[in-house]
């Protein structure tokens, strides 16, 4: 495994981190907890040292099987990254934006974006309880929330690091203007933001801003939620509650089919699967320091892991990114 310096902190990520939304089951489909576990700890096995979890992800699910995975391992071997700033249980008393409704059992949830200092200070502690530690390496707010100024959130994550609760405080789905806004305070390690081969806005002025100011960038959905494996040409279906029904929805499905039939023969040649490529190519891109990677059973966690070592030449790259081009 490749692991790197995140930001300006003393983290280490590996390259490929294992991304916990989905264990989570809620807009998933569902989860079976034995798999999910099982993936983790194969992640674990694979070199993949850090786990990106949040409390949204399963409402509080995600977080506990993940600190019930991890039981027993030497947590100084182990990086938990999560987040804060999601509020479903009304404890945001009517404060910050309403975000979207989510569902549960049929029921609509409703979600708001809030990053109060009592907010954070309340997640932190009901994070470390679910996760069955007493400190997050990369605590991160999940969107941002135009309610609460930046200062206010930012001193918040600077105290949290001074009591030892948090080892590092980064950022989610931050645009170039709020990460400047946030360094007057506190220079966040990372900003976690979508990134992927059908969704590169990011490299027009983000990445070289990250870049520029040693931030750096964890990069979510690489896999756009499983679209770019190729499976759901070849006949995979959805359960009707999985949320990917209308996420595909968003892309030009024939574009996308044209560059999975260009990018197959690569996969072959190397003997990896098309997920490995598409894996591999992400983490090369500059500025990246992370992707994330999403694994339901080990197997697709091992095979997450195995990605790292997959060898893209320049004559490679330049194959692939002819053809997104094309997109």
């Amino acid at each position: 495994m490749e692991y790197r310096k995140l930001g300006n902190t003393d983290l280490k990520l590996p390259v490929i981190t294992h991304g916990a939304f989905a264990i989570g089951g809620n807009m998933w489909g569902g989860n079976d907890k034995q798999d999910s576990i099982s993936s983790i700890l194969a992640s674990l096995d694979h070199g993949v040292s850090a786990i990106d979890t949040a409390p949204f992800y399963g409402f509080g699910l995600s977080e506990e099987l993940v600190g019930e995975a991890i039981k027993g391992r030497d947590r100084t071997s182990i990086q938990l990254l999560s987040k804060f700033g999601l509020v479903w249980d009304g404890s945001n008393k009517g404060k910050g934006v309403f975000f979207f409704d989510a569902e549960e059992s049929g029921k609509k949830i409703p979600v708001y974006r809030y990053a109060g200092k009592e907010n954070i200070i309340k997640e932190v502690e009901e994070s470390l309880k679910r996760l069955a530690t007493d400190y997050i390496d990369l605590l991160q707010l999940h969107w941002p929330d135009q309610t609460t100024p930046i200062e206010e959130t930012m001193e918040t994550l600077e105290i949290l690091i001074k009591q030892g609760k948090i080892r590092a405080a980064g950022v989610s789905n931050y645009n170039t203007a709020q990460l400047k806004e946030a360094s007057e305070t506190l220079l966040p390690a990372s900003n976690q933001v979508s990134y992927s081969m059908l969704n590169r806005e990011i490299e027009e002025e983000l990445v070289p801003y990250t870049l520029a100011n040693n931030i750096g960038i964890i990069a979510y959905s690489p896999m756009e939620r499983g679209l770019l494996s190729g499976k759901y040409f070849r006949g995979g279906k959805l359960k009707e509650n999985d949320h990917r029904q209308g996420y595909f929805t968003q892309f030009n499905l024939d574009k996308v089919q044209d560059l999975i039939q260009t990018l197959e023969p690569i996969a072959i040649d190397k003997q990896v699967t098309l997920s490995q490529l598409v894996l591999r190519w992400t983490s090369l891109q500059p500025g990246i320091t992370a992707v994330l990677a999403g694994a339901r059973n080990a197997q697709q966690a091992k095979e997450n892991a195995q990605s790292a070592q997959v060898s893209l030449s320049a004559e490679d790259l330049e194959t692939i990114n002819k053809a997104l081009e094309k997109l």
